[in-house]
């Protein structure tokens, strides 16, 4: 029976999905659709159950953290007993001043100008798919690794923060503290990071074969 599915697979071009195997995603055996996997016990799903609704989700709670991110301060310095506080927009244009250009685009690029592109781009791979764009699937699957990929890099700015309050704590004659932004702008990096995993980017190809989702 395996050799007649591996023979209509390799004549026909059959996907493991259409010969009726599933890979286990907690330990990679390729098995027959089931309930359970028969080497670890896992759940078997062909494809990660509710994906379209969780990255929505996820992204959402990520647009709505990133807002207060952008408003509030994300750093609050006293020096001498005078409090300053900056947002990231602000941060960014404060380094300019001191001529810190390539710090500035550093911080500019990984704290703005990825957060929103990655909000964009999850965004329009979810309508590609559930409108079935005809659109080349895979420049969407290497748009979705590059966006998986960078997601990680927007938590420069937390870093910066973090070793800033470490190392500056010198009382009444200067100190830095996080600001309310900082968190917010954490959670929202999080958030845009776990939309980027719950979206199963095997639905790109699904969506080709099977035309417009109504999920």
């Amino acid at each position: 029976m395996d050799n007649l599915a591996n023979t209509r697979t390799r004549q026909h071009g059959l996907t493991a999905r259409e010969a009726g195997l599933i890979a286990c995603t907690t330990c990679g055996r390729l098995d027959r659709a089931g309930l359970v996997c028969a080497r670890c016990g896992a759940t078997l799903s062909s494809r990660y159950p509710d994906s379209i609704q969780r990255t929505l989700a996820w992204l959402a709670a990520g647009i709505v953290c990133f807002i207060p991110a952008n408003l509030y301060p994300m750093l609050i310095t006293r020096t001498l007993g005078r409090e300053e506080k900056n947002t990231i927009i602000g941060g960014v244009i404060e380094l300019v001043n001191y001529g810190s250009y390539f710090v500035a685009i550093v911080v500019g690029v990984a704290s703005i100008v990825i957060p929103v592109a990655k909000f964009v781009v999850i965004g329009l791979l979810v309508a590609s798919i559930r409108r079935a764009w005809p659109l080349d699937p895979h420049a969407r699957l290497h748009l979705y690794e590059i966006t998986e990929f960078i997601g990680r890099w927007s938590m420069i700015d937390v870093f910066v923060v973090a070793i800033l309050v470490a190392l500056v704590q010198l009382d009444f004659v200067a100190s830095v503290n996080p600001g309310l932004a900082a968190v917010s702008f954490a959670l929202s990096v999080i958030f845009t990071m776990l939309a980027a995993q719950s979206l199963d980017p095997r639905l790109i190809w699904d969506s080709i074969e099977e035309g417009p989702s109504d999920e």
